[in-house]
């Protein structure tokens, strides 16, 4: 026995079954289309940073901190990785022995023929029993069947915090896409507000030309016409408006009937310049390829927890303690009770259970390895896409503002040729009309470019700024939280107080 103990922890500590975890190998292009690439390498603890300030917006700063502070499905993404952590916490405690200290008082009647040194004669016990006995277990990890497990646990936490920035990426892209909407149709607002005002006047000159003879009542009502078209463009573009105010506001956390952004006075920016050959790295760290990758990790390490269900298992048990009739006697020495030894389970037959929980584990690990690839792939082809938008998009930007010079330069010779009597004023509408459209599709497309280089940091991962360490968000606590700091600090028996308390 002296020499089996030491011989059963020296094998505990290097018998591991199972594969051991190594990432896959991936093949890929040799650079993003004119872009630097090289092989890929999950770093998703790199940091992703505020990438949003580079638009030089303070609006959008404020709102992206209070959807940081506020948001209630990263607060829910942070709660699933304080689960998945504390769940990790628990198996890697299956490690170490547990004892605990059991009391009980009970009543009981021994057997007549119960095992005795001496002959019992028909003799038997009726009465109190007193225990107080101190109970030892600790499992041998012997086939690794624990350390997997803590394995598992391990990257299944790391997953969850992969999760959380994937969720506060998501969260921060999409406000950001939603607020340059917004600048962009402030900017259609103002842009059909103004031909709203030289419609009006357009008209009120119409109705003077009528008074004095000089005008047709047809070229009134045209005027009208258009003032009311554009009046109606404005209510439309409002109600879009309105819709992505209350999505911001459903991301920042707070109620949407009392949250206002106030319209934008200046004018769209330009998207930031993207460095030139962006490396490979920066799609390494987004998060939802890490949060695969930690994934695939931890299948790999429970085909060692199901293996190691095919092996014994040996516990080692111990209890000590008193035990009396009589409580006054318990702690004397003469009361003093124990056992100790090996608990042995060889596994014989479960009905396949072991089988078929391996072949499970298997086809978890073939799943989670599938998800890998895909979620590489679409990372690739969503930063393709988001350079694709952006570089036609600035030759579509080139040749709309060539037409937006032209449509005004036509419609200034318009009113010149009609004010001179040599053209008719439906020629002044049409040239009107084109001006709108191509000063709204200029500002149209400036929200385009700018919703597309936010498209193309959360593909990134996040922006291309210098790596740092990564760091979960801190999110404002809820009062009604059960996990907050505050009903951490409480001692133990308050908290007992508080549950016994409540009705």
């Amino acid at each position: 026995m002296r020499l089996l103990l030491p011989l059963l922890l020296t094998t505990s500590a290097f018998a591991q079954v199972g594969p051991n975890y190594e990432r896959p190998a991936f093949v890929s292009s040799p650079k993003f289309k004119n872009v630097t690439w090289r092989a890929a390498n999950p770093s998703a603890h790199l940091p992703k940073g505020e990438w949003w300030k580079i638009y030089r917006d303070s609006k959008l700063n404020e709102l992206e901190a209070r959807a940081t502070a506020n948001n209630q499905e990263l607060k829910a993404a942070i709660a699933r990785f304080d689960q998945a952590r504390a769940t990790a916490r628990v198996s890697r405690g299956d490690l170490l022995p547990t004892l605990g200290i059991g009391l009980s008082v009970d009543r009981q009647r021994t057997s007549e023929n119960a095992i005795s040194p001496i002959p019992l004669n028909g003799l038997f016990y009726e009465g109190p029993a007193y225990n107080s006995v101190a109970d030892f277990s600790w499992e041998l990890d012997l086939w690794g069947k624990i350390r997997r497990d803590v394995e598992a646990g391990r990257a299944t936490a790391e997953a969850a915090a992969d999760a959380v920035h994937n969720v506060l990426l998501g969260i921060q892209a999409d406000l950001a896409g939603s607020y340059f909407k917004i600048r962009a149709l402030d900017e259609e607002v103002r842009l059909v507000r103004e031909a709203v005002g030289l419609r009006g006047e357009a008209f009120k000159i119409a109705q003077a030309r009528v008074k004095a003879g000089a005008g047709s009542e047809l070229e009134q009502a045209q005027s009208e016409t258009e003032v009311a078209t554009a009046e109606a463009e404005i209510s439309a573009l409002l109600a879009q408006r309105d819709q992505l105010e209350n999505s911001i506001a459903i991301l920042i956390g707070t109620d949407a009937a009392s949250f206002r952004i106030p319209a934008h006075g200046s004018r769209l920016s330009t998207p930031p310049s993207l460095p030139a050959g962006v490396p490979s790295d920066l799609l390494e760290r987004r998060p939802d390829i890490s949060q695969a990758e930690r994934t695939l990790a931890a299948a790999t390490a429970r085909i060692g927890v199901a293996k190691a269900q095919f092996f014994p298992s040996i516990k080692l048990i111990g209890r000590t303690g008193f035990q009396s009739t009589d409580i006054d006697l318990l702690l004397q020495p003469e009361s003093l009770i124990w056992n100790y030894g090996p608990s042995i389970s060889i596994p014989l037959f479960s009905g396949n259970k072991n089988i078929f929980n391996l072949q499970k584990s298997k086809a978890a690990h073939d799943e989670a390895l599938a998800g890998y690839r895909q979620a590489f792939l679409s990372a690739v082809a969503d930063v393709e896409n988001s350079l694709s938008s952006l570089r036609h998009q600035a030759t579509q930007a080139e040749a709309q503002q060539r037409a937006r010079n032209s449509a005004e330069r036509a419609a200034s010779l318009a009113k010149t040729r009609y004010e001179a009597g040599t053209s008719p004023y439906l020629d002044v509408i049409e040239a009107n009309r084109t001006v709108l459209s191509t000063q709204r599709a200029t500002a149209q497309l400036a929200g385009q470019r700018l919703v597309s280089s936010v498209s193309l940091i959360k593909a990134l991962g996040g922006g291309w700024d210098a790596p740092q360490s990564a760091i979960l968000p801190v999110t404002t606590p809820d009062p009604a939280a059960r996990s907050t700091p505050e009903a951490d600090k409480k001692g133990f028996f308050t908290k007992v107080k508080g549950i016994f308390g409540k009705k």
